[in-house]
């Protein structure tokens, strides 16, 4: 994200300062460090834990045979893209013996910045990589001197239409039904895919409009109470409010980002530009090992959410690191 636009710190666990040094970055709310993740075989549990968003590139969307869905925004300076698309579903087939998932869909990511090289999309989705790119693309300079990711926006991604998602009865986004003509209607207003939007209420509250943050944060997209202000009859849980509000607050930081997903995305999540993995699980061996940043957020959301799979509980599951698995 250039110049990272950093999140200040609204909430945070009760009497625990992050061990990673982070204090100056913050999600929408701290729900992902405050719940308890015994069982990972609980879907909700595994989301809950999981969360914590380089001008100088080249993108194009490639096309393959089918399709899903490209929201047309402004193009970030000193990039091309190029996307050739008609939006239709997407559909998957497993494959148990080699680990993978065939997905059909529109195209691939198709990136190649000059540090961080190019963007190893592929067809087939495995545990690192997949259409929208390879972990260590993401993650770019995590393991090699700080975190520097490159410069993709949310015209570049492959994303799944949020109505057609809704038509798998695989979906993840069930628990989201009641509400996703309200994603879509202030998603659309910021030119953002709507299950952009819906993947964080599903990584914040598994769609719950009712859900309370340790640190106080509301709703299906655990705003937080400064944000409050303005809520119907003071109910901060009010599902418009609580979505438009969310909404907006991920958009500014997406423009304050200069578009780039990635970096919005990692800020999101805790993660301050230059974060290295030394820092990131600074807090394994603390009292909140929890306030580790999840080191596999980027791909989880890409090559999971925005594809209706669910990073947690499909084939496979979906990451590399899975450091907050020591966290019990």
């Amino acid at each position: 994200m250039k110049l990272s636009a950093p999140f200040l710190l609204l909430a945070a666990a009760i009497g625990v300062v992050e061990a990673s040094g982070h204090d100056g970055l913050s999600r929408m709310g701290a729900h992902h460090h405050n719940v308890a993740h015994h069982d990972l075989n609980d879907a909700h549990a595994k989301r809950a834990k999981s969360g914590r968003c380089k001008t100088r590139a080249t993108s194009t969307l490639v096309s393959t045979t089918t399709s899903t869905s490209h929201h047309s925004t402004s193009t970030p300076a000193k990039a091309t893209s190029t996307k050739k698309s008609s939006p239709t579903g997407l559909t998957s087939s497993n494959n148990a013996n080699s680990g993978t998932t065939s997905v059909n869909l529109s195209g691939l990511v198709r990136i190649t910045d000059w540090s961080c090289g190019n963007s190893g999309a592929t067809e087939d989705l495995t545990a690192t990589h997949g259409p929208n790119g390879n972990i260590d693309w993401m993650n770019c300079g995590l393991t090699e001197g700080g975190w520097n990711p490159p410069h993709v926006t949310v015209n570049d991604v492959v994303t799944v239409n949020l109505y057609d998602a809704l038509k798998d009865p695989n979906t993840p986004f069930k628990a989201c039904s009641k509400y996703i003509d309200t994603f879509v209607n202030y998603a659309n207003q910021h030119g953002i895919p709507p299950i952009i939007i819906a993947s964080i209420a599903m990584q914040e509250s598994s769609c719950d409009p009712h859900t309370v943050g340790g640190g106080g944060e509301q709703g299906l997209m655990q705003i937080s109470k400064d944000k409050c202000g303005g809520a119907p009859d003071g109910n901060c849980q009010d599902t418009d409010f609580n979505i438009r509000t969310g909404t907006k607050f991920f958009a500014d930081t997406l423009s304050a980002n200069g578009g780039n997903l990635l970096l919005t995305l990692g800020n999101y999540n805790g993660w301050p530009k230059d974060m290295t993995v030394e820092s990131a699980t600074a807090a394994r061996w603390s009292s909140c090992c929890l306030c580790q940043n999840n080191m596999d957020y980027l791909v989880q959301n890409l090559n999971g959410w925005y594809l209706n799979k669910d990073p947690y509980t499909g084939s496979p599951r979906i990451g590399k690191y899975f450091n907050l698995d020591d966290c019990h």
